[in-house]
């Protein structure tokens, strides 16, 4: 590394945000970056590690360790440390399709894995990835790089999340002619419609790749559900392979059999933020299409980013009150013992949403150990509250740990508006079903990690669709090794990485 004693000379220095009770009037990004010259100290911080962890992309108890798309870290922070920012480009782009995606909603695995963060605070890495492809556009440096010849061969992606995109930007560098089929209005997937604009801009941000790769050469197809407006098999007869990822997006809703659960004001979480981000594109939420929050009560149940993201929304809708419940317990403050470096820090963090909220209130929204027992309706069918109940965990006959009610630990709050924020089960099954691809025991398309094809030829499946729920870093993985096979499969050899 160019600078051996950054690590001792320099502490971790993050960007401030946008303050918390100005940022909930309005749907702007919140996130700023540092001056170049003291990003330039924080790229001084990457030691020299003999093994730097930060971009092996591992998976330790289940979680990611490292960068799933195994980034170049320390290359690229010893050239921000050097000023060599088109360098650092070169090189982050080697391995990342879309940085400017993942510096800004990544929860940072690289970071957890940080050597230096053994001892002392991990270098910045998410922030200082989010300023050299931000620095890029800025100044002019990504402009279309359509590829020089084409093979003539046609494939089909299905699906335009972070799977999607990276799988199209890699096919089409190999010349392939690719279409984006996408049954939303606008490109993006969990992009565009699951994040909220707070935190990932649709036009400055999402569009603008979109547009990029539209110039290179992607055609993109909106409107249109495969299975439903055009059958499945269809795909078959137009192009050479399909590449199938269509995400994981059949909600989990633990509550089917709780009392109340049919009254009016519950909702799953992304069609919640779904239409609050269609309608702020649309018509700045003047159309009134959205589920508003206002002068409500709310109850978000479900923690993880989805969760924040309807915190954060309601609060700009101008909610009255609002709680989010989790029936896990509250993590500690420091890594526990059986969860050491370099596996992900599974430690208590205020997260933007929170922030805003403890800001406003004065205290943590989150409850934790709490079961949501019944949904409290009024004479028009609408919830007006919940009953819950705390929890504790105690191990049962199998020796895994499960909730047990506290006796006498039953509240009732008010809730006129409840959102489930509880993951997803799997993937929709009617294209798979389609086109006869096999479904593992996760209901999940079948198909190796590394080959990424299933049992129909031509057929490839890639994202959530394949693995399950997960983070748009292993997406855009997933994406970029899809591609790499379809290549393989349609040339008989391939470049790609």
């Amino acid at each position: 590394m160019g600078k051996p004693t950054g690590f001792m000379e320099y502490q971790r220095e993050l960007p401030r945000d946008r303050e918390p009770l100005e940022r909930v009037g309005d749907w702007q990004e919140f996130h700023l970056h540092l001056p170049e010259e003291r990003l330039q100290d924080q790229g001084a911080r990457c030691m020299d590690c003999g093994i730097p962890f930060c971009h092996t992309g591992a998976l330790i108890s289940g979680m990611a360790s490292g960068c799933p798309v195994n980034n170049l870290i320390p290359e690229w922070n010893d050239l921000v440390y050097r000023g060599l920012w088109r360098e650092a480009l070169e090189r982050l782009l080697k391995t990342n399709n879309f940085p400017e995606f993942t510096g800004r909603v990544c929860p940072a695995p690289c970071e957890g894995s940080c050597v230096l963060g053994l001892n002392e605070t991990p270098v910045t890495i998410k922030n200082i990835e989010c300023a050299i492809i931000d620095k890029a556009f800025d100044e002019g440096w990504m402009t279309p790089r359509p590829p020089e010849k084409r093979t003539g061969k046609k494939v089909a992606v299905v699906g335009s999340g972070p799977a999607g995109l990276a799988c199209a930007d890699q096919l089409n560098r190999a010349g392939h002619w690719v279409t984006v089929f996408e049954r939303a209005d606008r490109i993006g997937g969990l992009l565009m419609y699951g994040i909220p604009n707070m935190k990932l801009d649709k036009q400055k941000v999402v569009q603008r790749r979109v547009d990029l790769m539209a110039a290179e050469g992607v055609r993109f197809v909106t409107g249109v559900e495969i299975g439903k407006d055009l059958p499945a098999v269809q795909l078959r007869g137009e192009f050479d392979a399909i590449v199938l990822c269509c995400g994981a997006t059949k909600p989990n809703d633990f509550f089917t059999k709780t009392e109340g659960r049919q009254l009016k004001g519950i909702h799953m979480a992304v069609p919640f933020l779904h239409a609050n981000t269609k309608s702020l594109l649309d018509a700045g939420h003047s159309d009134g299409e959205y589920i508003s929050a206002k002068d409500k009560d709310v109850i978000v149940i479900g923690g993880g980013d989805t969760g924040t993201d309807c915190v954060g929304t309601s609060m700009r809708h101008g909610c009255k009150s609002l709680l989010q419940l989790e029936i896990v317990p509250m993590p500690s403050v420091e890594r526990a013992p059986d969860n050491p470096w370099p596996e992900w820090p599974r430690i208590y963090r205020l997260d933007y949403g929170q922030e805003e909220a403890k800001a406003l209130w004065g205290d943590d929204p989150r409850k934790y150990a709490v079961q949501t027992t019944k949904f409290i309706g009024d004479a028009r069918g609408q919830v007006k509250a919940i009953e819950m109940v705390q929890v504790e965990w105690v191990k049962g006959d199998n020796g895994r740990a499960m909730p047990k009610n506290i006796a006498g630990s039953e509240r009732v709050v008010p809730a006129q508006l409840v959102l489930f924020a509880l993951g997803f089960s799997g993937p929709e099954a009617l294209v798979l079903d389609q086109l006869g691809v096999e479904k593992d025991e996760r209901s999940n398309a079948k198909a190796q990690y590394g080959k990424f094809s299933t049992n129909v030829e031509g057929v490839f499946a890639a994202g959530d669709m394949r693995r399950g729920q997960s983070l748009v870093v292993w997406a855009i993985n997933e994406g970029r090794g899809a591609a790499r096979e379809c290549d393989r499969h349609l040339m008989g050899q391939t470049q790609l990485p």
